[in-house]
C-alpha cells in the first residue's frame, strides 16, 4: 500500500492556474502508475490525467487536454496536476491515485490507492 496526500487546491477565477501535488508514502513510488480523478457534486468520479512509472507516457481526458499537465519526481515522491485556463465545470474534488498496473488507464477500479482530495473551485 501507498499513501497519498494532495495540496493545492483552492478557488480560482475562471481563466486562471492552479498546480496539485500529491506526495506519496509507503512502498516505492516509482512502481506505481499515478492518476488524477475528480469528482463533482452529484457526479461520478472521472479520469483526469496518468502518467506511467517512469513519466515517459502521459495520458489525459478530452476535457483537459491541453489545459493540463501531469508530472512526477520519483525523487521527491511526489505527482503534480498543473491546470491552466480553467473553466466552471472544472470545480470538483480533485483525487490523487496509485496503481501498480497501466490498463485501464483511466478506470476507477484499476486504482487501489487514494488520496483524500482536494477541492478546487472555479468561480466564473
Amino acid at each position: 500500500q501507498v499513501q497519498l496526500v494532495e495540496s493545492g487546491g483552492g478557488l480560482v477565477q475562471a481563466g486562471g492556474s492552479l498546480r496539485l501535488s500529491c506526495v506519496a508514502s509507503g512502498r516505492t513510488f516509482s512502481g506505481y502508475v499515478m492518476g488524477w480523478f475528480r469528482q463533482a457534486p452529484g457526479k461520478e468520479r472521472e479520469f483526469v490525467a496518468a502518467i506511467s512509472w517512469t513519466g515517459s507516457r502521459t495520458y489525459y481526458a478530452d476535457s483537459v487536454k491541453g489545459r493540463c499537465t501531469i508530472s512526477r519526481d520519483n525523487d521527491k515522491n511526489t505527482v503534480y496536476l498543473q491546470m491552466n485556463s480553467l473553466k466552471p465545470e472544472d470545480t470538483a474534488v480533485y483525487f490523487c491515485a496509485a496503481s501498480r498496473t497501466i490498463a485501464p488507464i483511466a478506470r476507477v477500479d484499476s486504482y487501489n490507492n487514494w488520496g483524500q482530495g482536494t477541492q478546487v473551485t472555479v468561480s466564473a
